[in-house]
């Protein structure tokens, strides 16, 4: 059974579905373009999620075959030949600047710290800030006709929403500096080859297969997967003495929990084991 989340604007679709949250972008129309209702979508949503207790993981995904196109180049266009600013543009350049890191943190930094795991779900084309977000995820499923492109370079932009932090992170400096200023279209495979993709699915039947994946991902157990995203996420800046130091009270919180014990049993009794979250 699924149950609708409030976003307070269609242009972002929220529900949970089981033990999963989605999150839909929804501008079919401009192949599900970021705009300002959005972000405060994401700021609306994604507390609701992770407060809730039946939602192990998070999927964020497209409507209509694109997972988002990043920046609204045509409204870009339309504003230049206006001169009129785009909503929640205008103001001068300090505005702009805070509105944009508000935006940023609302989005892909809320991602890449939500408390539990979050799949990146790209039915299509992922490209400038859309692959951005998708890259705060903490993993990337594609269908095999997705797209993947930084396009930044394309527009006449330096890039946005973390994407040069996450890129660098996956693939190495040397690389995402190529990525960033030469932005090839990538196919799904390529992508997957670079480790900028986690897995590839089939373009037949991919949503039913890539939720499905996403349900097997939420059978673990929710306390160890949110301990295990809290060690790897420090990973990423701690030295290995504080990451040690760290690590010890998660491990001895996980081995407390009535999900460990069921796992032990399970596995004496060789069972699936079933978890709670307790």
């Amino acid at each position: 059974m699924s149950t609708d989340v409030d976003t307070g604007t269609d242009d972002l679709l929220a529900r949970v579905d089981g033990h999963l949250g989605v999150i839909t972008f929804n501008r079919p129309d401009r192949r599900n373009a970021l705009s300002n209702p959005m972000y405060g979508g994401f700021e609306r949503a994604l507390p609701v999620l992770a407060n809730d207790p039946e939602v192990r993981v998070l999927v964020v995904t497209g409507a209509d075959g694109a997972f988002c196109a990043g920046g609204d180049v045509k409204g870009m266009n339309e504003s230049h030949r206006s001169g009129t600013p785009r909503a929640g543009r205008g103001g001068g350049l300090e505005d702009q600047v805070a509105n944009l890191r508000r935006s940023q943190r609302a989005v892909s930094l809320a991602l890449h710290e939500f408390p539990k795991p979050v799949i990146a779900v790209l039915p299509g084309a992922a490209a400038g800030a859309g692959l951005s977000i998708a890259l705060a995820a903490d993993l990337r499923i594609a269908a095999e006709r997705a797209l993947i492109v930084t396009a930044f370079a394309n527009v006449g932009a330096s890039g946005d929403f973390g994407g040069s932090w996450f890129l660098t992170q996956l693939v190495g400096t040397a690389k995402a500096k190529e990525l960033y200023f030469t932005s090839p279209r990538l196919t799904a495979r390529e992508a997957a080859d670079l480790g900028i993709v986690n897995q590839v699915l089939a373009d037949e039947d991919f949503e039913q297969q890539a939720l499905a994946w996403c349900r097997n991902l939420a059978e673990n157990a929710p306390i160890a997967l949110r301990l295990m995203k809290e060690n790897l996420n420090r990973a990423v800046t701690a030295d290995l003495a504080t990451a040690l130091d760290a690590e010890a009270p998660n491990m001895i919180r996980s081995m407390s929990t009535a999900d460990h014990r069921e796992a032990a049993a399970a596995f004496v009794e060789k069972r699936r084991p079933v978890f709670l979250g307790e």
